[in-house]
């Protein structure tokens, strides 16, 4: 039972998942990426931080154990010069003195050089360790400056894919139905070729049908009634012109007598 829940519970995630990236805005998304990154290299700027606090501070500590053991140093001499000094003097209580502060001088001298050669290594490592850390913070901040770049590459890409979406949507509603009651430009023109091939068809058919030849005859036989009958009414009217007289043989004149 446990491993089925387990199964649907995986499923339903990736179903989610699926449905949250096919949804989200590539922009909002790509600013998330680069806020993140931001904030990655902030956090590394800190750490790094630390990491060079670090060794600066066993520099200084370093430094003062230095200072400490050339003074010891130096007081561990002082203090043998002055017990031999006495010695010399006949002052044997005030030599037993000098003799023991320069033995305990001398065992702070030890210790001493142990802590400096500790704060040696110390420093040693702090310091790879830093420079490691200005390396890593260099190479982060490259890596962060390509991120912006890429950002604003994408950013232009995203654009020019807006406005080609937004194009390839507007040339597809040139050949598409705006609505259910409006044909496309397409659907016109094939119902107004239609039409007219069907006319020029009909017409055609009519030139060479043998009513429209009757049709011809019938109007020429009415045209030839016609004109006899404006011939008549003329002739009744007087308005016939009189036949044209063909000239004859010209006329002999008569003989003087």
């Amino acid at each position: 039972m446990f491993k089925v829940i387990a199964k649907w519970w995986k499923y339903m995630t990736a179903k989610l998942s699926g449905k949250f990236e096919e949804s989200a805005d590539p922009k909002v998304q790509l600013e998330q990426a680069i806020t993140e990154a931001q904030e990655q290299h902030r956090r590394l700027k800190e750490q790094a931080a630390n990491v060079i606090a670090n060794q600066k501070q066993a520099e200084l500590a370093l430094n003062r154990s230095m200072e400490e053991l050339t003074k010891v140093n130096g007081n561990a001499r002082q203090a043998l010069i002055m017990a031999a000094d006495a010695d010399k003097s006949g002052d044997a209580k005030k030599s037993q003195e000098l003799t023991v502060a320069a033995e305990a001088l001398a065992n702070r001298l030890i210790e001493l050089e142990r802590t400096v050669e500790s704060q040696k290594q110390m420093v040693l490592q702090s310091t790879q360790a830093a420079d490691q850390a200005k390396a890593a913070v260099q190479n982060n901040s490259a890596q962060l400056q390509r991120k912006l770049a890429e950002r604003q590459k994408l950013l232009s890409q995203l654009d020019q894919a807006k406005m080609q979406e937004q194009m390839n949507t507007a040339m597809a509603s040139l050949t598409e139905t705006v609505g259910q009651d409006v044909p496309t430009m397409e659907e016109v023109r094939q119902k107004i070729e239609a039409r007219y091939a069907k006319a020029t068809a009909t017409a055609e058919l009519q030139e060479t049908t043998v009513e429209n030849r009757m049709l011809e005859i019938e109007q020429a036989t009415l045209n030839v009634e016609a004109q006899s009958r404006l011939s008549q009414l003329k002739a009744e009217l007087g308005l016939t012109p009189a036949p044209a007289v063909e000239p004859g043989p010209a006329a002999t004149p008569p003989a003087a007598s």
